[in-house]
């Protein structure tokens, strides 16, 4: 590589999304790039012209370790639509002016559908005005639902850490006998794909029965037959153990989280902010059968839990980030990588780069004959299609009995 890198993080982060940073970080030094940049807060910082020499940050290889560790977006993340090029020129002339002045190669953006919005919209900007820095998207996303791609960075750590706590909150349920039974109803995140919640299945195995429903958001929810189902369930065990998604919603379109509460926020995407659904259903529950229910609500620890990361995850995740600087220096642009499974036994993949136009605002939704007839579990299909992707530990750098992180945090740093 001539010239430089910048690298920038969007959208929700994950446990793995810092070693995809610590990959394009690598591979662009070792291509030859003069200096990687890292955006601060994703392209919203750049417009405000806010980013740091990644090499102040990365000194040494525990650095690097530590940073595929770190949880969380080490640069700083945003939710920032880039308007459409022909409503407002000026932001893209200006987003250009800092990466000309910033002699950039090479524009990695680290993120999942909407991220990959952005890159389309610089890529084709660079076309119309014959710009040659080149823009590659490198796939995250805890959700899975990214196009093109056997699956996402950010989502086998995801799976393992809501199988692991799925496993854990069965046993806690059968501690205590309440006389009309305990029903427990666990949100996971998941707007319109259910890859999260039918993680939950990887809960079932020889010395545990899994979760007795899962209810994905691609069949629409019937809060009655919900309640039947419960209450048919409670005549043969005490404790009842549900998985929901968040995104849930009933025929007429509306999420189960808004029968309980007004949702107000709205982000620049157009996304509602969905947060009780478990909630709802587990005070529905208690007043239509009387038994005792809790809601439990795993929010951000899905994608922050680190300590639970898998190894699969952690490596795909570096490779992702090191195949999108190659592809930039081989000329690719306004393309996503992708990861390819060659085989399940033994679990392998490799990667290569596809048209970011046919990924950027398109979701990939779990298939219908992947769920059971009723639509209240997955299959076998679904739990084979998971379980590689959660296999390996990557072990803390324990400190004084907590994980060890990259600090100093670079938000507060920059231009």
């Amino acid at each position: 590589m001539k010239g430089n890198v910048i690298v920038g993080q969007s959208g929700g982060p994950t446990a793995a999304i810092n070693s995809s940073l610590a990959g394009v970080y690598r591979t662009a030094k070792d291509r030859g790039a003069g200096k990687v940049y890292g955006m601060l807060h994703g392209i919203q910082g750049l417009l405000q012209e806010r980013y740091i020499d990644l090499s102040d940050y990365i000194t040494t290889e525990l650095d690097a370790e530590l940073l595929k560790r770190t949880p969380a977006a080490f640069l700083g993340s945003c939710r920032y639509k880039l308007p459409e090029i022909h409503e407002d020129r000026d932001v893209y002339d200006k987003i250009f002016e800092i990466l000309e002045k910033l002699n950039i190669e090479a524009f990695i953006y680290i993120g999942g559908n909407d991220s990959m919005d952005t890159i389309k919209k610089l890529s084709d900007y660079a076309i119309i005005t014959g710009f040659k820095t080149r823009f590659i998207g490198c796939p995250k996303t805890i959700d899975n639902d990214l196009a093109l791609t056997d699956h996402t960075p950010g989502y086998g750590s995801a799976a393992k850490y809501i199988g692991t706590s799925v496993k854990e909150i069965i046993r806690d349920s059968f501690c205590l006998e309440y006389s009309k039974g305990l029903v427990s109803i666990i949100e996971i995140m998941g707007r319109n794909a259910g890859w999260l919640t039918g993680a939950a299945a990887l809960a079932k195995g020889e010395d545990c029965f899994g979760p007795d429903l899962i209810y994905l958001p691609e069949v629409s929810f019937d809060i009655q037959k919900f309640g039947d189902k419960v209450r048919q369930i409670l005549t043969k065990k005490s404790s009842v153990v549900i998985a929901v998604s968040e995104g849930i919603r009933l025929d007429d379109g509306r999420y189960v989280c808004e029968l309980g509460q007004s949702i107000d926020f709205v982000d620049a995407f157009g996304h509602k902010q969905l947060s009780g659904t478990a909630n709802y259903l587990a005070s529905y529950i208690a007043g239509d059968i009387g038994c005792k229910s809790r809601a439990i609500e795993l929010s951000t620890l899905q994608r922050s839990a680190s300590h639970c990361a898998s190894r699969v995850d952690i490596l795909e995740a570096y490779q992702v980030g090191g195949a999108a600087v190659k592809a930039a220096d081989e000329g690719d642009s306004g393309k996503m990588v992708v990861i390819q499974r060659l085989s399940d036994d033994p679990y392998q993949s490799g990667t290569e780069v596809k048209d970011v136009h046919k990924i950027a605002n398109d979701e990939k939704l779990v298939p219908r004959e992947w769920m059971n007839e009723d639509a209240d579990y997955v299959t076998d299909e679904f739990v084979n299609y998971v379980r590689p992707l959660i296999q390996g530990d990557v072990s803390p750098v324990m400190v004084d009995g907590i994980p060890r992180h990259l600090f100093p945090n670079p938000m507060t740093d920059g231009k």
